[in-house]
């Protein structure tokens, strides 16, 4: 695979990753819609040993999340503000880069075998879920990491339709 680059707006903060990621999570939660300023966050999964951080130095945030009772850290750029990654207390060694950050946003592709559209109770309205992927009330796991059985939707699923 062919390393993808990434960083802020400004160009002050560099990363690169070296493998595909390992999932991503599509999260409707009312954190990520706050911390990225738009309907959901998409989020590529990595484990820190395929995240270089090559260029700069970003601040992060914590913040206790109202799901789990675990902190996420929000790194993001101290100069322009762009948020770059999550990483979290509850899954140690991993982090979740955000797709939009990449020079290529569209370099990696999902499907129902490394995708997820989790906090679906807090979703907008107007959002369509597409077909074929896991999908979750809340998140996939419970606090003691016991899996949550998804629901797959086999048509496009309007959020406001949805009676879950």
């Amino acid at each position: 695979m062919t390393p993808q680059q990434g960083g802020c707006l400004c160009g002050r903060i560099r990363y690169r990753v070296s493998e595909q990621p390992e999932r991503i999570s599509f999260c409707h939660c009312r954190y990520c819609q706050r911390g990225r300023g738009a309907a959901y966050a998409v989020e590529a999964i990595f484990p820190f040993e395929h995240f270089d951080l090559f260029q700069g130095d970003p601040k992060s945030f914590a913040h206790r999340s109202a799901g789990s009772g675990k902190i996420i850290h929000a790194h993001f750029c101290n100069n322009c503000g762009s948020g770059l990654y999550y990483s979290f207390e509850r899954f140690p060694g991993i982090l979740g880069i955000h797709a939009g950050t990449f020079d290529d946003p569209n370099w990696f592709d999902y499907s129902a075998d490394n995708a997820k559209h989790i906090f679906l109770d807090s979703a907008r309205h107007d959002t369509v879920i597409p077909p074929g992927l896991p999908t979750f009330r809340q998140h996939n796991a419970r606090r003691d990491g016991t899996p949550i059985e998804p629901e797959i939707f086999t048509a496009p699923q309007p959020i406001r339709d949805w009676s879950g």
